[in-house]
């Protein structure tokens, strides 16, 4: 599946959101709800994010997630991907600089899409030409 492919999918669930406008999970996820995504925060620490409620892991989202997109460190994102395995999730997308081989064979192996080490709002920029 190609990059433009997932980025049609439009409810992401965003791991390790911050409430720092300074993190890079919180000015993505900004950016990303301001160009029509349903943006779900998922963080154990924060009640609310920009006026969404936070959500303490996947499993507790109550509706169908398209991208778990994880702004964890690498060896935090196997729990994570098995918590994508169990939701449904279409798409496992590691930020920039988060790696995790296991983590990806895992989704690989329950059909879920992997990409890793690329931003998604890099992404959405380079492909809509913004």
């Amino acid at each position: 599946m190609s990059i433009e492919t997932i980025l049609d999918y439009k409810t992401i669930a965003v791991v390790g959101i911050s409430n720092d406008p300074e993190r890079p999970s919180n000015f993505v996820a900004a950016f990303l709800m301001s160009h029509g995504y349903d943006v779900i925060p998922v963080n154990p620490k924060l009640g609310e994010w920009e006026g969404k409620k936070c959500y303490p892991d996947l499993l507790s989202i109550p509706v169908t997630v398209d991208i778990v997109d994880i702004f964890r460190r690498p060896e935090a994102v196997l729990p994570i991907v098995e918590e994508a395995i169990a939701i449904k999730a279409k798409v496992v997308w590691m930020q920039e600089g988060i790696i995790n081989e296991e983590a990806a064979e895992k989704a690989h192996a329950a059909g879920i899409e992997v990409v890793m080490d690329r931003c998604m709002k890099k992404e959405y920029m380079r492909i809509k030409n913004l």
